[in-house]
């Protein structure tokens, strides 16, 4: 059953009431019907609109007549283009266009019920699992790759369809007030954060700041909603005090919803699910502590909505990690590590842990970790620090603050071999001669760091370098 009447098109005059625009060279003879928007102009179908965003480094307008030549019946544009033969709808900002179309298309989805996910780490595997819980049941549309911010959001909300019963939305935030922009736009009945990290902390002005941007995801939380939050953790009295006027499901340890009996494997682990409506055991196929925190937090959101013990077990044991988040690819002899996803201080002390725990030799390699502003330094010092406890082989770091983070092991361990680098193509050369030795006859290899740094690209090159032969085994 369709969860509302949320229509598989666009009129002209739903448009104009949604952004408050005003329609240029729409005539009785103009296209009234839209089937989509979008903002990028190679995705254009035809009978759609194209929004041309401008944004610091590029501006949508430039590529109006290649849409329209593509298949655009319509454009939306905050200045009108000479010549154009399609209607134009002139708005005062596309950027916030964008966001009235997706609150519109929310509204127009009474029957939804949506459940908002922030935190400094953990919401892309959180959502995963949410939605595969859900999905067990009815149509859900969930956040799809890092779509987290001002603008990603808008444009999940208008994809979606009659059929979804669900939304899971992830929300993400490098400013202040961003968070309570995108969730007023989602205005969800589940809201929750997850936990507070450092990611971001130059723009917030520190933790304090960042626990209070992320707690802006219960501002527009249905007044009937139900808040998710830590139960312990940094700032989780921050977050529990921003969550306090609405009923709250606490997850992890001292918590509502928590985790006993325990079991980590080398990539996968095993617990009992603990929460107000029973027990069930749970298989997860994901490893790490940390990733057990997750799926308390998938859980909770889960329980908030009613969803039977056995269905969240069967989501959780059925869930897959997103791409390059802890993905293991085997190699011969050789495992291969793929969490180049993203990185913050948190993940890359947690994904250091999964890796000592395989077999043979342990080597890590890192990339920086971006958005720490002036912390930057002494966050990656703190980090070598503490990879110095773990019973790893081999730590090698490149980048900017790569140094810090060795100089931080070393002072505390000179057990590990250790070394930075200013280039990818440096250790690159260094890995391939270590791995060369002979007294290694197998090793397991963990890629890690910020976005920017597209750490992939090192998996890729050693794959496919003069070492593939013998990876292949």
């Amino acid at each position: 059953m369709p969860s509302s009447a949320v229509p598989d098109s666009w009129s002209s005059k739903q448009l104009q009431l949604a952004t408050q625009g005003q329609w240029h060279n729409l005539q009785a003879g103009s296209p009234q019907q839209f089937k989509q928007i979008v903002t990028d102009n190679r995705r254009i179908q035809p009978s759609g609109v194209f929004l041309a965003l401008v944004g610091e480094r590029f501006d949508g307008h430039n590529f109006v007549a290649d849409a329209v030549a593509s298949g655009a019946t319509a454009v939306i544009v905050s200045r009108l283009i000479e010549q154009l033969a399609v209607p134009q709808l002139l708005v005062a900002d596309t950027r916030l266009a964008l966001g009235h179309l997706g609150g519109y298309r929310r509204q127009q989805c009474p029957d939804l019920t949506v459940l908002a996910l922030t935190g400094s780490s953990g919401k892309t595997t959180v959502k995963e699992m949410l939605g595969s819980i859900l999905r067990i049941g009815a149509p859900a549309l969930v956040t799809r790759g890092n779509l987290n911010n001002d603008l990603g959001v808008p444009m999940m909300l208008l994809e979606l369809l009659p059929e979804h019963r669900y939304a899971v939305m992830e929300l993400g935030a490098n400013h202040v007030g961003e968070i309570d922009y995108t969730s007023n736009l989602v205005k969800p009945q589940v809201a929750g954060v997850l936990n507070i990290g450092t990611a971001h902390m130059g723009e917030f002005g520190g933790r304090l700041g960042i626990a209070r941007a992320k707690s802006e995801i219960f501002n527009h939380l249905d007044e009937a909603g139900i808040a998710i939050v830590p139960a312990q953790g940094d700032f989780s009295d921050v977050v529990q005090q921003a969550a306090s006027r609405h009923k709250t499901i606490s997850f992890g340890t001292g918590g509502d919803v928590f985790a006993e009996h325990i079991e980590l494997q080398a990539n996968s682990s095993r617990f009992e699910l603990v929460t107000p409506q029973g027990r069930i055991a749970i298989s997860l196929p994901f490893a790490g502590q940390h990733n057990i925190e997750n799926a308390l937090a998938a859980a909770s959101f889960a329980l908030a909505i009613d969803i039977p013990l056995l269905q969240i077990a069967q989501g959780l044991e059925s869930a897959v990690g997103a791409q390059g988040r802890l993905t293991f690819k085997q190699h011969g002899n050789w495992l291969i590590i793929d969490d180049t996803y993203n990185a913050n201080p948190h993940s890359m002390r947690a994904a250091a842990q999964v890796l000592a725990a395989q077999a043979g030799n342990k080597i890590l390699v890192l990339g920086d970790i971006g958005e720490l502003g002036d912390a930057a330094a002494d966050e990656h010092f703190a980090l070598g620090q503490d990879l110095a406890r773990l019973e790893l082989d081999a730590v090698f770091a490149v980048g900017e603050f790569a140094a810090q983070t060795i100089a931080g092991l070393q002072l505390q361990t000179s057990q590990i071999q250790a070394q930075a680098f200013t280039e990818k193509s440096e250790l690159l050369a260094h890995l391939r001669q270590f791995l060369a030795q002979a007294e290694m006859p197998d090793a397991s290899l963990l890629f890690k760091g910020s976005r920017y740094t597209k750490m992939e690209s090192l998996i890729a090159d050693l794959i496919d370098g003069p070492l593939a032969g013998s990876m292949a085994g």
